[in-house]
Formats: C-alpha cells, structure tokens, sequence
C-alpha cells in the first residue's frame, strides 16, 4: 500500500491530509498561518504549523514519516526562486523520503484539471493566476499585490464596498444600499460614525466581511455593487487571457479555467462569473468554468499521486469532493 501527505500550506490556515492509494482518508491536521511570508509567522513559525498539521494527520493514520511514500507541499509564498530557496530546506528539514513543493496556486488547478492542464484563477482574500500547457510549461501572472498590478481578491472588493458607501455619503460616487449595511454591520446610525470609528482608532483597512455585504447588495439589485463584482470578473478574465497568452500551446483546446477562492467557491456571485467568462471569450472560444468541490490540500494530495504514477480515478476524486475541508 502506498501513502501520500498533502499539506495545504495558506494565509489563513495549514491543512494536511494523508491517503492512500485507493483514495481514503487516513488522517488529517490542522494548524495556524502557512504562508511563510506572513511579518507575523516568517520561515520557523511556518514550518512549526507544517509539523503541527503533518504530526496531527499522521497520528491520526497510525503512520510514520518513514511510511509516507510521497509529500506534496502546496505552499502560499512558493511564488519565485528566492522563495524555494528559503521554502526547500525547511521542509527537507521535516524528514520525508520524496516530496515536492509547488505555489498553492497549481494544487488549486490539479483539484479542478484530471490532467493538470489549463488555468487557475485564485480569488481568495488576494488573487493570483497561473497556468500549464500540455507541454507542462507553467506561467504565473500577478499575486503580488497592487502596486505590481493586481485589481481582485478578497480585501480589494472589501476595500472596494467601503470606498462606495464613503463615496455615497459624501455625496462623490452614486446612492448605493452598502452606505446603510456597512453603517448597520457596525452597529451605527450612518456612514460619519463609521468614519469617526475608523480615524480615532486609526484603522486604514476594512474587514473583509464587507465581501460578504457586497455579494448581498448585488443579489438586491444594488448596481453599484454589481458593477464592483463584474470589474473583478472582467479582471480575473484578462488574468486569464494572458496566462493564455504567455504559455502558448493551447491550440484547438477546450481550456479549463478552474476558479478557487472563497470569493468565487462561496460567493459565486453570477455577475463576477458573467463578465469573467465574456472577456475570456473575447480572445478565445474553446474554453469552460470550472469551480471544485474539493479542499486545496487533497490537489496537493492528488499531485503526490501522480508523483508516484497512481491513476486517479473518478471514484477517488469524488472521494475527495465527500471529505470536505478542514472544519
């Protein structure tokens, strides 16, 4: 019998999983922030979560490191050189036998490509953008904020939903529903208490629960809410088209596009989806959705069995899909 960890390594949280090769899941973990780049964790607070979650998983499967045939980290922060650099000898710390670290970009397009080929859109609390062709030449596009380009995610649509409501109240930017649900999600009669809020305790970013009062306006019908979500749609569809572009390849090919992220997986708002898939199909008509069911670290999961030569089944992939996440 053969065994495979997959470690989802995020912003958020560090999720393992160990299987074998029939697909069942032997044990699980969870622990704190993966993504090495966090001021808050950096390399040995990430590595710490990473041996948390794989002691935890591996507890639970009655196994060792040594039994673990195949370790598939999908890592937040595995973006350049300089990040493997730091990211390689800290896992090879851990002990493992073989192993491998991708960005968790790619297990994101390995949870929603049988053949991990096609893009992957990320819409998280950030947003990154990646693809591989059928050669296996891989290209990332973004990720690294918005100085260097990058207009979606999470925090943006928060930040996004927060300026309309200010803009409403100041009489700048058009009337918009989000002026009161923001007022109101605070516990305040209108946006100048919010406002007071925000400069006394000198707050300079917003919760990101404002996604969620985004998505509820535009299913209300509240335009300027809709307008939000189909610019992010628009942008992730011209991520999309350049990482297209810069691979090449895809000729004659009804591409994948996997969407993974809470903003897409949970909010599926069907204006974003709407624009998202006409400016694809602005430079390209081959091509289809594709939202997964299943957590990012059974991707990581599946990329170790593909390591190891392991057919993946249909009947292991909805296994996956029943597991769930890490809750």
């Amino acid at each position: 019998m053969k065994y495979v960890l997959g470690l989802d390594g995020g912003g958020s949280k560090t999720f393992a999983v160990v299987v074998n090769e029939h697909g069942d899941l032997l044990g699980k973990g969870v622990a704190g922030h993966g993504n090495y780049q966090n001021s808050n964790v950096r390399i040995g607070g990430a590595l710490a979560n990473y041996k948390a979650a794989i002691l935890q998983a591996l507890g639970e499967a009655n196994l060792t490191i040594e039994q673990i045939d195949f370790a598939q980290f999908g890592l937040a922060g595995a973006d350049r050189e300089k990040d493997f650099r730091i990211l390689r000898p800290a896992v090879a710390s851990l002990g493992f036998r073989n192993w491998d670290i991708v960005c968790d970009t790619y297990e994101g397009l390995r949870t929603g490509s049988r053949d991990n080929v096609g893009v992957v859109l990320v819409c998280g609390s950030g947003t990154n953008a990646a693809g591989r062709n059928p050669a296996g030449e891989t290209k990332q596009i973004g990720g690294f904020g918005y100085l260097f380009g990058d207009t979606a995610g999470g925090h943006h649509l928060a930040q996004e939903a927060f300026r309309a409501a200010c803009r409403d109240f100041e009489r700048r930017g058009p009337s918009t529903s989000l002026r009161q649900k923001i007022a109101s999600y605070y516990d305040k009669r209108d946006m100048d208490e919010v406002l007071d809020h925000y400069y006394d305790n000198e707050l300079y970013h917003t919760h990101l629960d404002m996604c969620k009062l985004l998505h509820e306006a535009a299913d209300e019908g509240d335009e300027v809410s809709v307008r939000i979500l189909e610019c992010m749609g628009r942008e992730l569809g011209i991520a999309a088209n350049s990482v297209i572009y810069h691979l090449g390849g895809f000729d004659d090919m009804d591409i994948p596009i996997v969407l993974v992220g809470s903003v897409i997986q949970k909010g599926r708002s069907k204006f974003l989806l709407q624009a998202l898939h006409e400016e694809i199909a602005k430079e390209h008509q081959t091509f289809h959705l594709v939202i997964p069911e299943m957590a990012p670290a059974f991707g990581a999961a599946l990329i170790g069995m593909d390591q190891l030569g392991i057919h993946v089944s249909q009947s292991i992939e909805e296994k996956f899909i029943s597991y769930g996440g890490y809750q």
